[in-house]
């Protein structure tokens, strides 16, 4: 799917001497720019890890940047006219989505898991080592953005709401109009608990993909209702698939077929002739840079950790380059989800991480390591895809390659500002949180896991489920990725979403039958406010329930 989307014109003046380029982008480190993305960093940064202990979730704060620079830029003061530019609005709205998820999914979550198991001498070199992660996850995905495997046409659903949230404040008109409607639906929806998101995606990503998702997201949610019968009762006891290991089967088989995918599409690009663009010579570097860079991490927290105090020389080898490999993976796994669907089972894949890690026998100290450096991995690599979409479509859709690019550098400005003041926030704060008690729910479950240990027969069951799910992974090919998809659903359990996005593929089918091929333009806003919407209506319910429970 194309992106039917129009180049905007920026309000900056042009520059006075513009090479390839008739534009310059805005500077994040513009006096007025910086103080504003400052702010923004320290409350999203602070929402991110109270709503994360108190409610476990980690909102999407992304709207709220670009609302802010908008709300600004209509004070009559020259200083703050800045702010009137989309790109500054993106650089907002990039940095304050950062900072949420770097703070809360990225740094806080992870350090939780040692303090939760009686280690608190990990905790420090878990921050080290996930900090660091983070920052390598959004570079990477700043080297990755606008090749065969992200590509910058992929869907990113919350990326296009972004977009085109800033679109409409901007231009106004009729579409401005769509938009308010498809965030009053999204709104409305929200209010009745239905998952409008996930009906907005099914306008926007790839229907294969999204329809697996869809299934399997049924699939688990209605499993005690279907499989709970004695057909299947000595394969799925109590028609429990979490208990069963069916979904963690599915990703890993879907999983790994995902990663020799993407190493095909390198070996194409090398073996057809076809000269190599610059994302893609960029693309190869990237994976050469972060298989050294998470091989060096996985070392650090090794040896600050002091796990070579807690196994044998081979033992810390394998560890350290099973952390590395899972590390990647689950990066990829991550990233795949959230560009198609954008849903991403972070949490869940790092339980997937931690049962194998078990199987392995890594002792506790290590698996506390392991499965907090695997969820660090993941969400600033989804995030800063979201971002990097909405700044593709606001800055025309890569029409000028030198603006999209320097436009591209200064996002990737703003999220690794972000993420340190995201590091200081979570660093200063961690002590007060966990003095209360006060950590993120999946840290517990995580504990849980490691003390109980892994019952008989989960690596067989393991194997047997990964087989289905790489040969769906396989027939999909690297375009659908139905397999991680697929596998993704059946992770989550959240039956009401499925329907959300079965109806949604539904309502498409039906747009696109009425109104053709020159209706796709109004499909993709309306679906954007949608998500928007839905997006605004859970920050705000976030932050109210999380006051009142305060």
């Amino acid at each position: 799917m194309t992106d039917n989307l129009h180049p905007l014109t920026s309000r900056e003046p042009p520059p006075a001497a513009a090479v390839s380029s008739s534009r310059a982008h805005p500077s994040l480190f513009e006096p007025t720019t910086l103080l504003l993305i400052t702010v923004l960093c320290i409350f999203g940064a602070i929402i991110g890890m109270q709503l994360l202990v108190s409610l476990g979730i980690t909102a999407n704060t992304s709207l709220i940047g670009a609302l802010a620079a908008m709300a600004l830029a209509r004070v009559p003061l020259a200083a703050l006219t800045r702010y009137r530019s989309i790109h500054v609005q993106n650089l907002a709205q990039t940095a304050i989505s950062s900072s949420t998820f770097g703070a809360g999914n990225s740094l806080l979550l992870p350090i939780g898991i040692p303090f939760v198991l009686g280690r608190p001498d990990l905790i420090l070199p878990m921050f080290a080592g996930v900090f660091l992660a983070m920052l390598l996850d959004a570079y990477l995905l700043y080297r990755m953005f606008d090749t065969k495997v992200f590509p910058a046409t992929g869907a990113w659903p919350p990326g296009v709401a972004a977009a085109e949230a800033i679109k409409a404040g901007d231009q106004g008109g009729r579409k401005a109009v769509l938009m308010g409607i498809g965030v009053a639906v999204g709104v409305v929806g929200s209010w009745f608990k239905i998952p409008m998101s996930a009906f907005g995606v099914a306008f926007i990503g790839n229907i294969w993909a999204l329809a697996m998702f869809g299934i399997g997201l049924l699939l688990r949610g209605y499993s005690t209702t279907i499989f709970n019968t004695p057909l299947f009762s000595s394969v799925i006891p109590g028609g429990d698939l979490m208990k069963a290991y069916i979904p963690h089967g599915f990703m890993i088989g879907a999983g790994l077929v995902a990663l020799v995918q993407v190493g095909q599409v390198l070996m194409q690009r090398s073996r057809d002739g076809t000269p190599a663009g610059p994302a893609d010579i960029g693309l190869k570097k990237a994976l050469g840079l972060g298989t050294i860079a998470y091989i060096g991490i996985a070392v650090l927290i090794a040896v600050t950790g002091g796990l070579m105090m807690e196994m044998s020389f081979g033992m810390l080898v394998l560890f350290v380059l099973y952390a590395a490999f899972a590390a990647y993976v689950h990066e990829l796994i991550v990233g795949l989800a959230a560009m198609h669907s954008g849903w991403f089972p972070a949490f869940a894949v790092a339980l997937i991480t931690l049962i194998i890690g078990m199987l392995i026998g890594f002792p506790i100290p290590a698996l506390a390591m392991l499965v907090g450096f695997s969820a660090a991995t993941g969400p600033a690599f989804a995030d800063m895809g979201y971002d990097l979409k909405a700044g593709y479509i606001l800055r025309g859709n890569g029409a000028d390659p030198a603006f999209e690019l320097a436009g591209r550098r200064q996002q990737l400005y703003a999220a690794m500002f972000a993420f340190v003041i995201a590091g200081v926030m979570v660093f200063f704060s961690y002590e007060t949180f966990f003095a209360q008690n006060l950590v993120a729910p999946v840290n517990r479950v995580y504990a849980a896991t490691i003390n109980a240990g892994v019952a008989p027969g989960v690596a067989w069951s393991l194997f047997i489920w990964a087989i289905p799910g790489a040969v769906l992974q396989f027939l999909g090919g690297s375009k659908r990725q139905i397999g991680v998809l697929f596998a993704t659903g059946l992770l989550i359990s959240f039956p009401m979403a499925g329907w959300a996005v079965l109806t949604g593929i539904v309502a498409r089918i039906a747009w696109e039958r009425l109104r053709g091929p020159e209706g796709e333009g109004d499909m993709e806003v309306f679906a954007a406010g949608v998500i928007a919407g839905d997006a605004l209506f859970s920050f705000f319910d976030s932050v109210t329930k999380n006051l009142f429970k305060s």
